[in-house]
């Protein structure tokens, strides 16, 4: 079951919302670390992708994962391929992701108040949104930023700064929602509150 922890940062007054999608309004996690583990393992890797390495580079694009995996663990796998496999493995285990419904609920509370909600993740516009279609929450969020659109991915704080731009809203006013430390480092770094959500396995 999914659970909020602490704040990080709730100083301020916040009237806009971002929310990363996979941990954070999907309990997608578990089943993008299998299609890792099916791609990896086809593309030669021996090492084992746990839950503690996976979580680690959360919110990175696949592509640049793969790259760091190669140099941490001397490999010399085609990001490209890997991150083809990994989407496609993923896309046949996607009809049963689950929205985490305390944070659903939350969105469409301040939704349904009037403040300005968005996404903001990591991953690439095709399977974000196909995420978002499965757990029911496309009419929520008019604004969906994903990984082609900024030059740097998380931890830098690109994501996060582009969503706000695109609300209208200044980043000391936008509280963040996220589930991975590198979400939470991005949402710091643009001058946002940031929560983190937590998942018991």
């Amino acid at each position: 079951m999914p659970l909020f922890t602490r704040p990080v940062r709730t100083q301020g007054r916040y009237s806009a919302f971002i929310f990363d999608c996979d941990g954070t309004l999907a309990d997608s996690m578990p089943l993008h670390q299998q299609a890792w583990i099916h791609a990896l393992a086809k593309h030669g890797a021996r090492f084992d992708f746990g839950w503690e390495l996976f979580m680690s580079r959360a919110g990175k694009t696949i592509e640049q994962t793969v790259t760091e995996l190669n140099a941490e663990f001397g490999l010399d796998m085609n990001p490209a391929l890997v991150a083809a496999d990994q989407r496609s493995h993923y896309d046949a285990l996607s009809p049963g992701v689950l929205a985490l419904e305390e944070v659903v609920a939350f969105a469409r509370e301040q939704a349904a108040a009037g403040f300005p909600v968005s996404v903001a993740s990591g991953g690439d516009a095709v399977t974000v949104r196909q995420t978002l279609r499965t757990i029911g929450v496309t009419d929520l969020f008019p604004i969906v930023v994903t990984a082609e659109e900024v030059a740097h991915g998380k931890p830098a704080p690109d994501l996060f700064l582009l969503a706000a731009r695109r609300m209208g809203v200044g980043p000391e006013h936008c509280l963040v929602f996220e589930d991975s430390p590198l979400g939470i480092q991005a949402a710091e770094r643009a001058g946002m509150g940031a929560v983190l959500v937590g998942r018991t396995l």
